[in-house]
């Protein structure tokens, strides 16, 4: 690990929780918060790749562990990871690394439409399949329930794929992006 990769890896685990101070909305059927913060998931793997993507979010993971209030709400601390929202924090590092690594193994044909499909695989479809089964394992939410909750979040999260995806391929157009330098 060079200085640079611990520099991006920091860098990524503070934009997602700068990303958190946008305030959240909960919704009231899973009492899940809608935040920005998924798309600092999606940022941290499109730009950084699997191993530092997925390093800045377990690192992020660690600060809201330990007690700072990192997270939507100012929330912070063990108990976080115990509540009926932990499932989707657990998923993100996975996501980050998922996406960094498909966005690896497309590289040299990396477009926008393959930057799309990676962040909606990684960013949404893992990110809810974590945070949807601890809902239902964990917290007893029925599955059609846990399910039929998470619709809200689609509309949002399509956004945040899309600008993630948009940031990527952007950054590689101009031949700035860290993968194309120290993957």
């Amino acid at each position: 690990m060079t200085t640079r990769d611990l520099v991006l890896i920091a860098l990524f685990a503070a934009i997602t929780a700068v990303l958190g101070l946008f305030p959240a909305l909960t919704l009231p059927i899973t009492g899940v918060p809608v935040t920005a913060q998924t798309l600092g998931v999606m940022l941290a793997g499109s730009i950084l790749g699997a191993r530092r993507g997925g390093l800045a979010l377990v690192v992020f993971l660690v600060l809201v562990a330990v007690g700072l209030p990192l997270l939507a709400g100012g929330r912070g601390g063990a108990a976080v990871f115990s509540g009926v929202t932990a499932g989707f924090l657990f998923s993100w590092p996975v996501a980050a690394f998922v996406i960094g690594w498909l966005t690896e193994k497309a590289w040299s044909r990396y477009a926008l439409l393959h930057a799309v499909s990676i962040n909606v695989f990684g960013g949404i479809l893992i990110v809810y399949a974590g945070g949807i089964a601890w809902m239902v394992a964990v917290a007893g939410i029925p599955l059609d329930k846990a399910l039929y909750g998470s619709l809200p979040f689609i509309p949002g999260d399509a956004l945040k794929v899309i600008a993630a995806a948009t940031a990527a391929v952007a950054l590689k157009r101009y031949q700035q992006h860290p993968l194309g330098q120290s993957a």
